[in-house]
């Protein structure tokens, strides 16, 4: 059994590094929107950041946008040229996907300097891919409503989790402990 358990020590060390990481950042993320529901920020600070982010982002190729609090739930209502196109929700602030990316490479962990630039430049990566996604998707609706599904689905969810798994492959390819003791 002590064999079997030294043979696999770094699946295990990895396994539960990343469970501890994740339901912390994730606790931390909960509290935050449950802390965010008093806040000045309608719904919580990131999905109104995010939501005023991709108005500016989508009027400055030329669409009249507007985001106003939707009424009946914590969104905001994305109205492009007039035509309400989609609810900015909690989810699309592209916070749970960075802690999902934040997990993986503490897991992985290399020295403290290369894991905290990687982490900070990775984040922002994954945010801005998040915004785009939201600014293409709100161009691809306005244009093509038929096809909402699977933009909404499948093609755009593909892009933001597609860059995860990247960033997640370069960092244990080129930078990870895991790579370190192989060189």
């Amino acid at each position: 059994m002590k064999a079997l358990f030294i043979k696999f020590k770094p699946v295990i060390r990895f396994i539960v590094t990343f469970l501890v990481v994740y339901f912390v950042l994730a606790l931390m993320y909960k509290l935050y929107l449950q802390h965010a529901k008093n806040a000045v920020f309608y719904p919580d600070y990131f999905t109104h950041l995010v939501a005023k982010q991709s108005q500016a982002a989508l009027n400055a190729f030329s669409y009249q946008t507007e985001v106003v609090p939707h009424p009946d739930e914590p969104s905001l209502k994305l109205i492009l040229n007039g035509k309400y196109l989609a609810r900015v929700v909690e989810g699309c602030n592209g916070i749970s996907v960075i802690v999902l990316f934040i997990a993986f490479v503490i897991a992985f962990s290399a020295r403290f300097k290369t894991t905290l630039i990687y982490l900070i430049g990775g984040s922002l990566l994954v945010y801005a891919i998040n915004l785009a996604r939201i600014v293409v998707l709100s161009i691809g609706l306005y244009h093509y409503p038929e096809y909402e599904s699977v933009l909404h689905t499948v093609i755009f969810p593909a892009i933001i989790y597609g860059t995860v798994f990247l960033l997640w492959i370069i960092w244990v390819n080129r930078f990870s402990k895991l790579k370190q003791k192989h060189v």
